[in-house]
């Protein structure tokens, strides 16, 4: 594996794996008790993973990157903050609504559409894959956690944070093969 790959493929599985932390944290509204410890270990496991691979890319930042293209840093920079913004404004509106119960399939939602422009910037077609998996659970999760009786963010959460964190492994093993 070249340098440029190693680099790229590391901060792949760091950005996910800390991503995939964040939304088992989110996970952690009122979890069933058989659920507490999958979703602890999977934050866990996604601060390490991220840990790890943040570590890799660091020894070789200086090793080259897609993003040392401007015109391609400069779409990344774009495509990520029109999402912050996105997932913020959309998550005011559903607080004003009343219906902030929402908020993280909307979030969801948003990253999921995110990984469709950044999929070639980043010349990395797995998060195609990425975005249906998000996009889908976006969907979903609020219709299973209504029939479960469960909390949405609760969810949402414990998928997100699954697929980001299989997604995060597999960009991980790649390093290794």
């Amino acid at each position: 594996m070249s340098d440029l790959l190693l680099r790229d493929g590391a901060m792949t599985a760091a950005v996910l794996g800390f991503f995939a932390s964040a939304w088992f944290g989110w996970a952690q509204e009122r979890p069933p008790a058989r659920w507490r410890l999958p979703l602890a270990a999977g934050a866990v496991g996604g601060m390490l993973l991220a840990l790890a691979a943040g570590t890799v890319a660091g020894l070789h930042w200086t090793s080259g990157s897609v993003l040392d293209d401007p015109e391609g840093y400069r779409t990344y920079l774009v495509v990520v903050g029109v999402e912050f913004g996105v997932a913020a404004v959309g998550a005011v509106v559903l607080l004003l609504l009343g219906r902030s119960d929402w908020t993280a399939p909307w979030v969801c939602l948003v990253v999921g559409v995110h990984f469709v422009p950044l999929a070639p910037v980043l010349d990395n077609p797995a998060l195609y894959a990425l975005a249906v998996l998000l996009t889908a659970w976006a969907v979903a999760a609020p219709l299973l956690a209504a029939r479960r009786g469960l909390p949405t963010s609760l969810v949402t959460g414990a998928g997100a944070g699954a697929a980001l964190l299989c997604f995060a492994l597999w960009a991980a093993v790649g390093l290794l093969v």
